[in-house]
This record gives structure tokens, C-alpha cells and sequence, in this order.
């Protein structure tokens, strides 16, 4: 088969360029640096009161999971935000629409060459991940979840960001744009939920217990499932599952009280990831028209 020109392209651009490098030393530098100072503070912690407390290893483990996705989650946009407005303002989407190339062959290419670079990212950071493992309590099989969590969620990001470049003709407005969204499908529908459930606890005079949610009956509602569309929530839901921090799913839910539903909590993190997927699609569609409207015109 045939590569796609344009991700080859911009595979060879990048692999030669400075940037490339630049972005993975500093990625991987704040990994390390935030892994080794957490681990040096709990061996402190071990001289101190001779007490091995093997759950420091797996919150380090968590915390630096965590950093990596928050990063990966703020890098994705500006590598894919300006990859179609990018071309119009070089005046080179033109041009390239003049060749054989489709409009969706544009899209992916331009998708698949940010993809590599995040999984670039990824893999390389997976020896300071893989700490954890001279402590235990971590297996091959929960960093391939982790991968997978990572994965949907550049794809979910990259896509939007793709889709804001095509929509809009300038790199700087098209990267405001997608930040923009990905606070409100990240912090928003968190938002959301949170006020919900202040307005059903203002009106039934119950609230929320902290220390025992289960045991209330004031919910979010189903703006619960706004949810399924934040890929935080998917992270922290598969993390917590992996680290052994309640009942996964169930927990994060209860954030925002008893909602019953016990099937969805099985299922969630893969639905979620489907639902994030399925956005992704529509995203990239709307791209690919917004690119073929420019070449008919």
C-alpha cells in the first residue's frame, strides 16, 4: 500500500526538525523530575519512620499518570489546531488540493502525523511509568490500559483540534476555539453535574453525603451522562479501577451522588471511549467537508 504523502511529509519534517526533540526532552525531563522527587520524599519518609507504606508507590505511580495525561491533553491541540489553517495561511492548501490527494486523505494524514508524535510521547515515557515496577503492584497489562486511555483520548483531542483548523482560517483562532471546547467538555460537564446537584439539594433540603454517598438520594440527574463525553473522566474511572481505589466507576459517579446503575458501571470506561471515538469520527467529517468546500470553491 501506498503512505499517505502528507503524513510522510510531515513525518519527515518533523523527525529533522529541533522541535521534535525539544518537546520530548522537556515532556519526559518534568516526568522525571516529578517522579524522582516524589520517590526521594518517601524514602526520606522510610529513614524517618522505618515503615515501608508500599501505597506511596502506587500514588507516585498515579500522580505521574496523571501529570502525563493533563500534558498530552494541552500538547494535542496545538500540534493539530493549526495543521489545516496552517496550509491555508502558507497559501499550500491550495496547492494541495490541486493534486490527486483527497480532501480526506488530507485530514488523516495531517491526524495520523500528530498521532505519531503523541505516541512518540507516550512510549518514550513509559520507562519513568515503569518505576513502579520494582515496587510492584503494577503489571504489563494495566500499561497497555493506560496506552489505550491515552490513545482515545489524543484521537478525541487531535480530532477536535483538526476540526477547528479546517473550520477556521487562522492557527490562532482555531487553537482558542479548541481549547475553549476542551474546557467545557472537560471542566464543563463536570460543572454541570456539580450544579445539578446544588439545585436538587436546595430543593429537596437533602445533600450529599461526602463520607457515604450511597447513602443519599439527591443526584446530578442525567446530565450525569454528559460524562461519557469527558475523556478525564474515562482516565480517572480506568486508574482508579487499575490502582485499586474503590469501585471504580462507581466512585467517580457518586461525586455526584446515587445513581443507580449498576449495568453502566461495568461498562462505562468502554462505552465512554466508544462515544469518544464516535465524536471523533463526526469531527473528522466535518473536517473533510470543510476542506472539500475549499476546493470546490
Amino acid at each position: 500500500m501506498r503512505m499517505n504523502p502528507v503524513y510522510k511529509r510531515e513525518v519527515m519534517v518533523s523527525a529533522r526538525s529541533f522541535r521534535l526533540g525539544l518537546i520530548l526532552l522537556v515532556f519526559n525531563g518534568i516526568l522525571a523530575l516529578v517522579a524522582l522527587l516524589n520517590m526521594y520524599s518517601t524514602l526520606a519518609q522510610v529513614r524517618v519512620t522505618a515503615e515501608i507504606q508500599y501505597t506511596s508507590f502506587m500514588d507516585l505511580y498515579l500522580f505521574v499518570a496523571i501529570l502525563e495525561f493533563v500534558m498530552l491533553i494541552f500538547i494535542m491541540p496545538s500540534i493539530t489546531a493549526g495543521s489545516i489553517s496552517g496550509e491555508r495561511e502558507r497559501q499550500t492548501l491550495e496547492l494541495m488540493l490541486t493534486t490527486q490527494m483527497t480532501p480526506l486523505q488530507i485530514v488523516l494524514g495531517k491526524l495520523a502525523a500528530s498521532m505519531s508524535t503523541m505516541l512518540l510521547m507516550m512510549v518514550s515515557s513509559f520507562p519513568i511509568v515503569s518505576m513502579v515496577f520494582v515496587y510492584g503492584g503494577v503489571t504489563m497489562r494495566d500499561l497497555a490500559v493506560l496506552l489505550l486511555c491515552f490513545t482515545v483520548a489524543a484521537l478525541f483531542v487531535g480530532s477536535l483540534g483538526i476540526c477547528c483548523s479546517a473550520l477556521f482560517r487562522k492557527s490562532t483562532i482555531a487553537t482558542a476555539v479548541t481549547y475553549g471546547l476542551m474546557g467545557i467538555i472537560v471542566l464543563g460537564t463536570f460543572g454541570i453535574n456539580q450544579f445539578a446537584l446544588y439545585w436538587q439539594e436546595i430543593h429537596t433540603g437533602q445533600y450529599l453525603q461526602v463520607l457515604n454517598p450511597s447513602a443519599g438520594t439527591v443526584t446530578s440527574g442525567n446530565f450525569l451522562w454528559l460524562l461519557l463525553i469527558n475523556p478525564a473522566t474515562t482516565f480517572l474511572s480506568a486508574m482508579m479501577r487499575m490502582t485499586g481505589s474503590g469501585r471504580s466507576v462507581a466512585r467517580t459517579v457518586h461525586w455526584f451522588g446515587n445513581h443507580r446503575m449498576e449495568i453502566m458501571h461495568g461498562s462505562w470506561i468502554g462505552i465512554s471511549m466508544a462515544v469518544q471515538l464516535l465524536m471523533a469520527a463526526i469531527f473528522l467529517i466535518l473536517a473533510v467537508r470543510a476542506v472539500s468546500s475549499g476546493k470546490q470553491s
